[in-house]
């Protein structure tokens, strides 16, 4: 099984920078995962991928995203997380 880079968002995260490393493995891998616990880190993720979108759709490439729950150990306490899947889906611009 391929391994999947993760990418954990915060509330603090700049979405720019975020959608930066976005594109990138987009570019290389074709997904990426994005980590966010709380509404402040789900809003800054989805921004980011809302702006990734932007640099890689002129070369005919689509974002999709898949959400789902995850469970993510911080300070050894199980949270609940969201865990956003963003993949390649090549020509199929909406």
């Amino acid at each position: 099984m391929e391994k999947i880079d993760i990418l954990k968002v915060s509330s603090k995260s700049n979405p720019n920078s975020v959608a930066g490393a976005i594109a990138g493995q987009i570019k290389e891998c074709g997904k990426v995962e994005l980590q966010a616990v709380g509404a402040g880190a789900l809003n800054q993720a989805i921004k980011a991928i809302a702006i990734a979108r932007g640099f890689v759709a002129p070369g005919g490439h689509n974002l999709v995203c898949i959400p789902a729950f995850a469970e993510i150990e911080i300070d050894n306490d199980d949270r609940t997380g969201i865990k956003l899947i963003v993949r390649d889906e090549v020509g199929l611009i909406y």
